[in-house]
């Protein structure tokens, strides 16, 4: 259920930021920021600090390399789900969708990597703390 959640609010933090409907901060912010600059400037602080602490996490535990492979392993699948005809790349809505969900995965499993190399290998993951 952890790691779940921690998809989730990737899920979350990215289409908060932007998505293909009209509720997202980007085209809020867009439509409103000269007559609502402090609330705009605030919540994307807020979404900023989100981005840190999940990209953060996700560096630390599988790295550019990891994220890139992990994007890579996603990208190959929507190409095979392309070639079986089961998506089409004719709806740009359905792309937006497929890319945010691709990003939130990545997202997902960078914080959760500890969790899932604990899950399959029995082993908990410690961090190096210096005092």
């Amino acid at each position: 259920m952890g790691i779940f959640l921690r998809w989730f609010g990737a899920f979350a933090l990215l289409t908060a930021t932007f998505n293909p409907t009209p509720w997202n901060y980007v085209r809020w912010a867009g439509a409103n920021y000269a007559t609502e600059l402090p609330l705009t400037v605030f919540l994307g602080l807020l979404l900023a600090v989100g981005y840190i602490i999940y990209l953060q996490a996700t560096l630390n535990s599988i790295g550019g390399a990891g994220m890139v492979l992990i994007g890579a392993i996603l990208a190959a699948l929507i190409w095979v789900l392309i070639d079986w005809g089961i998506l089409s790349l004719a709806n740009t809505s359905l792309n937006v969708w497929l890319g945010i969900l691709a990003m939130s995965v990545v997202l997902g499993i960078g914080l959760s990597w500890g969790l899932i190399r604990q899950r399959i290998s029995g082993q908990a993951t410690v961090d190096d703390i210096d005092e």
